[in-house]
């Protein structure tokens, strides 16, 4: 089995930044890297707010915030983060053709031996591997939001992945404290299938009248336990994400559960994509974090 001690992060995003955090904090070298000018000092600088909270919170000692830190370098260019990577993430958009490149990039810059992992939450793996020459050693690797909060890491094995990659995946997603769950590269694969079911209908009922966002979410936290309602939850995912992932399976699947409400469209239309833009179905702004937004739908 391949031992991964270097990962590359690409995307500095929610997503990206979070993954870095998790890898150094289980003591894997990570070199962090966004195209934009300054995203990747960004992104570590957002570990370093999120890390200062938990420090707040009596979570995390000042010590371990350095310790992680300082294994984080960042990167505006992507040569010289993935060189001398054992294991490269991509969490960039979701969108097939912009991941396709980014594999045939990675194909031609990290190493032979490099583990090429995608934290896409539905798009099909196989195809993004496709634009490498060798898909064995391609895997998916889906992480949740907040990512060293959940507990849960979802691996997504095409038919043309090879054992020894799923193994090491495997290994290091434990590494970084998560539960490993192993899907086949199907539309949805296993949690964005079952948990977008859930934040759509959700929508639905909203749209319709039925109760108040708060009231929708507490039927869920309180009536089946559920850590966080669908529609607080579709915030913190972004509501845009929510709406590519229906979107595409929609399309794949042609079954109505996953036909985008009218709602969803119109808000991310307004740019009300959730916690990252300060409103959605609650509001995130600094006067009103969290609470419910007094919207007429």
């Amino acid at each position: 089995m391949k031992h991964i001690e270097r990962m590359a992060v690409i995307g500095a995003g929610t997503m990206g930044r979070g993954i870095a955090q998790v890898g150094a904090g289980a003591g894997l070298a990570v070199a962090l890297y966004d195209v934009g000018p300054g995203l990747a000092e960004r992104g570590r600088e957002g570990i370093q707010a999120f890390l200062n909270q938990g420090i707040a919170k009596g979570k995390v000692s000042e010590a371990e915030r350095d310790a992680v830190l300082a294994r984080i370098e960042t990167f505006g260019e992507l040569a010289p983060a993935v060189v001398a990577a054992d294991l490269v993430v991509e969490a960039a958009p979701e969108d097939l053709e912009l991941k396709r490149r980014i594999f045939a990039e990675l194909d031609r810059l990290a190493p032979g031996t490099a583990i090429l992992a995608t934290n896409t939450s539905s798009l099909p793996v196989g195809e993004i591997a496709g634009a490498t020459a060798d898909p064995a050693r391609v895997i998916g690797m889906h992480f949740f939001n907040p990512v060293p909060v959940m507990a849960l890491l979802e691996i997504v094995r095409p038919p043309a992945t090879g054992e020894d990659t799923l193994t090491a995946a495997l290994d290091v997603g434990r590494r970084m404290g998560k539960e490993c769950i192993v899907v086949s590269d199907t539309p949805g694969f296993a949690t964005s299938r079952l948990g977008l079911v859930l934040g759509l209908e959700a929508i639905r009922m909203l749209e319709q009248k039925v109760a108040s966002a708060e009231d929708i979410d507490k039927a869920m936290t309180l009536g089946y336990r559920h850590p966080m309602g669908p529609l607080r939850l579709t915030d913190l995912i972004g509501l845009d994400v929510r709406l590519a992932i229906a979107e595409h399976l929609y399309r794949t699947l042609g079954t109505a559960a996953f036909e985008p409400p009218a709602l969803l469209r119109a808000m991310v239309a307004e740019g009300k994509l959730g916690m990252k833009s300060g409103r959605g179905f609650y509001d995130w702004s600094p006067a009103g974090t969290g609470s419910m937004m007094r919207r007429e739908v």
